[in-house]
């Protein structure tokens, strides 16, 4: 019996991503591009850079008070972040 090669784009997409260690990056990517969804507008307005770095979000704030508001929540940010991503893409949350 002969095996079957073929499968639907959608699965030849994620191989391809799993074979050359983009899922990670992806996943990265809609995070940041989730941000204001998730924290809200107020946050979103404050935050000045963002990126993730080895499991580590890095947020960089233009205000003290959203820092200080922030260094409260970062589990809260942690657990936000990694329910919008639908698996554990956030370990650490870094304000700067």
């Amino acid at each position: 019996m002969k095996r079957s090669n073929q499968q639907t784009l959608g699965q030849a997409i994620n191989e391809m991503l799993r074979v050359f260690g983009l899922q990670q990056k992806l996943d990265e990517t809609k995070l940041i591009s989730s941000w204001e969804k998730v924290m809200g507008k107020t946050i979103a307005k404050h935050t000045t850079r963002l990126y993730i770095s080895k499991k580590k979000l890095f947020i960089h704030l233009n205000s003290s008070a959203a820092r200080e508001t922030l260094s409260f929540e970062k589990e809260k940010i942690i657990n936000l972040m990694n329910e919008e991503a639908g698996k554990k893409v956030i370990e650490e949350v870094v304000l700067l």
